[in-house]
């Protein structure tokens, strides 16, 4: 909750309302979680039903996802500025009207259209979430399982979706998976309103520069959109695209070193533990969301399991992620640091998809993905809650907000990259062999054992960027210090402490 007076003088609110308060964002967060995958399965239905082709399918997650990736930076500092309980209601309210809205769409058009515009309603929501959280519990140890519960309710979320896309789709028709949004929405937003502390923010005269506004999110979507549609476009085509948002981002870079109120103050990226662990993070992502996407194709395609089938197949994973972050990742946090827990999981996330590069074409769920998937999910609990609070302890107050953003803005981005990645080499692989001879059965497993071993790489960098990059500072010992005098430490950061 923050004060009237600004994000940087907020009070300590009582215990019960800042839980209280917690459990309103967290059901923000999970409805947003929710529909990142829960359309997942339920594509080829939708695809069926209003006749989309192959290429047309995919802006109904290209829809979503530019909007949101685009839009997060901006709103995350528009939050600090006009509010944040402001931003996050918001966005409630815009969500759940598109969400009503693509559930009722007859059109290819009208879905679209639908899907764009629950994207900002997901960034004005998602922005200000991890900027709320930190100034409702300033105190570390309960900051930490504060950020253990956010961060099970989205993991556990993300999986959870792809068991109602399945169920829902498979019982009711795909038009259920975006209706179901509307009860949660409307519960969330009532509860919003009657239990979070309204603020004022600092004004838009602390940081309203709108030159930069338009340059960075214009480079953030033009991101977003080269990287979703990088195997459509083909590879001289995305290094265009990629080139001129770069071009956007050194204008944006420009801008905010001689605007006199900066939207994004470089002092921020200054900071050791932001930008590194945001680096981390957009390689652990690319590689768990590719094991999600890629996962249930092979368990469709390969294994041939039916979309509810599917989705029960990745029940285990919300389960042992919310257990494990629920009742052991605050506490292992507290006592061995952000750093070493983020390394663990790290590692296991590592070995979890090293198994799965292994998965053959007639393999078996119980011994070929089950054992993987519980090696991820512990993976992710751990790392998950680290990697956050290495990120926010970046960040002061006033800029929490945008700080939240680009904490989620890199989330975006690394499943986009991870997304496009992986699945255009799969359908190389797998395009390549049959065009060998090879049976189309054999040739689709070894296109995604391709992917996944990919995504093995991408977490393994994760991990050594994190052990180089994360690791605490050395504070010298007083007699160090006495011994030379002239010699001055450089300060333990925040995330080290």
């Amino acid at each position: 909750m923050l004060s009237r007076t600004g994000p940087a003088r907020t009070p300590a609110p009582r215990t019960f309302s800042r839980w209280a308060s917690l459990a309103v964002l967290c059901a923000g967060t999970l409805m947003t979680v929710l529909d990142g995958n829960i359309v997942t399965v339920a594509m080829p239905a939708v695809q069926s039903d209003l006749g989309f082709s192959a290429p047309g399918l995919a802006w109904v997650v290209n829809a979503y996802l530019i909007p949101f990736g685009g839009l997060l930076l901006l709103v995350g500092r528009l939050g600090d500025l006009l509010g944040r309980r402001r931003m996050f209601t918001a966005g409630l309210a815009v969500f759940t009207a598109a969400s009503v809205l693509c559930g009722v769409a007859d059109g290819q058009g009208t879905l679209i259209a639908a899907r764009a515009l629950q994207g900002v309603g997901g960034a004005m929501t998602s922005a200000v979430v991890l900027g709320m959280l930190v100034a409702l519990f300033p105190e570390p140890r309960e900051q930490g399982r504060a950020i253990a519960v956010f961060s099970a309710v989205g993991a556990a979320g993300g999986a959870l979706g792809t068991f109602l896309g399945g169920a829902l789709t498979q019982a009711l028709g795909w038009h259920w998976i975006f209706l179901i949004n509307l009860p949660i929405g409307v519960l969330a937003l009532v509860a919003a309103l009657r239990i979070l502390t309204p603020d004022k923010g600092t004004g838009l005269g602390a940081g309203a520069d709108y030159p930069g506004a338009v340059l960075v999110t214009g480079a953030l979507m033009l991101t977003v959109y080269a990287i979703v549609g990088a195997g459509d476009r083909g590879l001289g085509g995305t290094l265009a695209l990629g080139a001129l948002a770069l071009a956007l981002f050194a204008g944006f870079t420009a801008r905010q070193a001689r605007a006199a109120r900066p939207l994004l103050r470089l002092r921020l990226l200054r900071s050791r533990a932001l930008t590194s662990a945001n680096g981390v993070q957009i390689l652990m992502i690319a590689g768990m969301y590719g094991f999600q996407y890629i996962g249930a194709l092979y368990l469709q395609r390969v294994l041939g399991f039916s979309e509810l089938l599917t989705g029960t197949a990745f029940l285990p994973a919300p389960v042992a992620i919310g257990v494990l972050m629920l009742t052991l990742s605050a506490r292992t946090v507290a006592r061995f640091g952000p750093y070493r827990v983020l390394l663990a999981g790290l590692a296991l996330i590592t070995a979890g998809l090293a198994l799965l590069g292994r998965v053959p074409a007639e393999g078996a769920y119980l011994t070929d993905v089950l054992p993987a998937l519980l090696l991820l999910s512990a993976g992710f609990a751990a790392a998950m809650p680290a990697v956050t609070g290495l990120a926010m302890s970046g960040a002061r107050a006033e800029d929490a907000g945008l700080a939240s953003g680009l904490f989620n803005t890199t989330q975006v981005v690394g499943g986009s990259l991870g997304l496009a990645v992986l699945t255009t080499l799969a359908a190389s692989r797998t395009e390549r062999l049959t065009g060998a001879g090879e049976q189309v059965l054999a040739a689709t497993a070894d296109g995604y054992r391709l992917a996944f071993t990919v995504a093995t790489a991408a977490a393994a960098t994760a991990l050594i960027l994190a052990a180089v990059l994360l690791r605490p500072r050395r504070v010298p010992t007083a007699p160090e210090r006495t011994a030379a005098p002239g010699r001055t430490a450089a300060p333990e950061p925040i995330a080290s402490r």
